[in-house]
């Protein structure tokens, strides 16, 4: 394959030699940035820091660094999305699930999008400010503001940061539509917020769950809560009247693709009404980094999971085409999409497209407007 190809890393220099997995983390690696100028190559020289009887590498610490964005509000054209408005109050994510796609961003930051994705993240500690700012703003037409599209907005830091529910609270003085994706059990702090805009029609939420199977899941996405404990956030979101679905996202063929049926089960007896699934997408580094993974976590089926990854994507590891980069293509792409279907009918699930139902017309400007917030250092002589 070209390396010309669109979104595409060649992954080989990466896969030849398999470093060991860090407790508590998805990355295998440390993996270079695609924009970076020089490639640095780990070498075992046998001297390791750590008991020689162990497979497992120290665990990594988290550092979180405080950031002054510029804007909050991000807008895609994207045909294949439901929504047009994003906010991240994060960049990076500590859950270090390791098929996100938002892995490559980091790459931006000159960090890599393997171990400093989980461990080195940014928080936008202005952003409720600047999303009051922003409404306000007299152009302003409201859209649905997805949450956490680039990161989970319920990570780990969120319990102490608060970050997200300062911005739910700006979203609920002015009565405007908002749509939610987690993996974690911590957007049960906010049911109260959630349940009261509920009533108006401004809410949706998805939980993510990728397998039932905690063995797997602790590899895959191993700071994210539990397959059990989503599935009783489902619940207990259900029973406070806030519609929520269940995002089976992303299918990893060999992987967790046999579970697709048990998952849409459980989450229907939990109180899901609908259901959306995407299948594996490997786009820039997370290809390298999946590979990686599946090395050395499974190492037997490696080849079969590529092998059906490819022929979802004409041949290619990845295909960024919008009419089939979510669903794959094929006779393997075919059959998910059919058994996916006969799902939703034998669970009594719906399709996953309320989003696009919320209401905007209750919308209305903050009352208050925040000054900005001057940055430390040089930049303040021009103020």
């Amino acid at each position: 394959m070209s390396t010309n190809d669109e979104d595409f890393i060649d992954p080989a220099p990466w896969i030849n030699a398999i470093p060991q997995a860090h407790k508590g983390r998805g990355a295998i690696s440390n993996i270079a940035g695609r924009y970076e100028t020089q490639l640095i190559e780990t070498v075992d020289d046998g001297w390791r820091p750590y008991a020689a009887d162990t497979d497992i590498n120290p665990a990594l610490k988290t550092h979180i660094t405080p950031e002054l964005a510029k804007t909050i509000l991000s807008r895609n054209q994207s045909p294949d999305l439901p929504f047009s408005v994003t906010l991240n109050p994060y960049r990076g994510c500590e859950h270090g699930c390791i098929y996100c796609f938002a892995r490559p961003t980091h790459a931006y930051l000159g960090l890599s999008p393997g171990l400093d994705f989980e461990t080195r993240l940014y928080a936008k500690t202005n952003a409720p400010e600047l999303l009051r700012r922003e409404l306000a703003h007299k152009n302003y037409e409201p859209s649905p503001i997805a949450f956490g599209m680039n990161t989970d907005a319920y990570q780990p830091c969120e319990r102490e940061l608060k970050i997200t529910r300062r911005c739910l609270e700006v979203l609920h003085e002015c009565d405007h539509p908002l749509g939610m994706i987690t993996k974690s059990a911590l957007i049960e702090r906010d049911i109260d917020l959630l349940q009261d805009m509920t009533a108006k029609n401004l809410v949706t939420v998805a939980i993510t769950i990728t397998t039932l199977d905690h063995s797997i899941a602790r590899t895959l996405e191993p700071r994210a809560a539990s397959p059990t404990r989503r599935l009783q956030t489902i619940e207990k979101l259900a029973q406070a009247g806030i519609p929520v679905l269940v995002s089976v996202a992303p299918v990893i063929p060999f992987v967790t693709e046999q579970e697709l049926e048990n998952v849409m089960r459980a989450a229907a007896d939990a109180g899901a009404t609908a259901a959306g699934y995407t299948v594996l997408r490997l786009p820039w580094e997370v290809n390298p980094l999946f590979q990686q993974w599946l090395q050395t976590h499974f190492p037997e089926r490696a080849e079969r999971v590529m092998n059906r990854i490819r022929d979802m994507r004409g041949g290619k590891d990845y295909d960024a085409n919008f009419a089939t980069r979510m669903r794959g293509e094929g006779l393997w792409a075919d059959m998910i999409r059919q058994r996916f279907a006969k799902g939703l009918k034998r669970y009594g699930l719906g399709k996953s497209g309320r989003f696009v139902q919320l209401d905007c017309s209750l919308f209305r400007k903050p009352l208050s407007i925040p000054a900005p917030k001057k940055t430390d250092g040089q930049l303040d002589i021009f103020g």
